[in-house]
């Protein structure tokens, strides 16, 4: 298996597209290489524990340039598929990663970040909220009981900014960023045929 790390935020536009676009891929290439492993970034780092409305938010973040980001997402977003309803809450995703990073523990990260994304971009759930993320570990297959005691803890606070530091220190400073094979970075949300091409590239490599 070749490692591709992922280093995303659940509620960032470009890497709810580049999840997208790399999920056709694999589905149309079920045979690929990849071990996916997910890694904490935060888009927003100072945002508050209790988040802010989404359109303050944007507004602050953006200016004038808000409603347009907002719609070449969700062109972008329909184009694969998908009609965005997002939440209203811009949220501290602090929280969220913590739940990621337990998740890697028990081998389900993807199906939690396809959670938290589905939850934030379609069902404009708040998830900054723990009792919204313990629903998200359900239904990916944790214990959503467990997940919400150690969410109501500072259990691993300090590790989620220690790695994040980590990869800002590498000098990753976007995200999505594609880490393929512990040496070639891809940036930003790039189509599926990018990724059915380095899966058809590194299948063609001799061994």
């Amino acid at each position: 298996m070749i490692p591709l790390d992922i280093f995303a935020d659940p509620v960032c536009p470009w890497c709810l597209i580049g999840k997208l676009e790399l999920d056709r891929a694999l589905e149309s290439r079920p045979l690929h290489p990849f071990q996916i492993a997910w890694h904490p970034f935060r888009l927003n780092p100072h945002m508050p524990r209790g988040g802010m409305d989404r359109i303050e938010y944007l507004h602050a973040k953006l200016g004038p340039r808000a409603q347009e980001a907002s719609r070449a997402v969700a062109e972008r977003a329909a184009a694969l598929g998908l009609n965005l309803n997002p939440s209203p809450r811009e949220p501290d995703t602090t929280d969220a990663h913590r739940l990621m990073h337990w998740a890697g523990l028990e081998s389900a990260q993807t199906r939690v970040m396809s959670g938290l994304m589905r939850a934030h971009w379609q069902e404009a759930r708040d998830i900054g909220d723990a009792a919204e993320l313990a629903l998200v570990a359900g239904a990916a297959g944790m214990d959503a009981d467990m997940v919400a005691r150690l969410l109501a803890s500072d259990a691993d606070r300090d590790e989620i900014a220690a790695r994040e530091q980590h990869a800002r220190n590498r000098g990753i400073s976007s995200v999505p960023t594609f880490i393929v094979a512990n040496q070639h970075a891809i940036s930003g949300a790039q189509p599926a045929s990018l990724w059915q091409q380095v899966i058809d590239e590194l299948a063609a490599a001799p061994k």
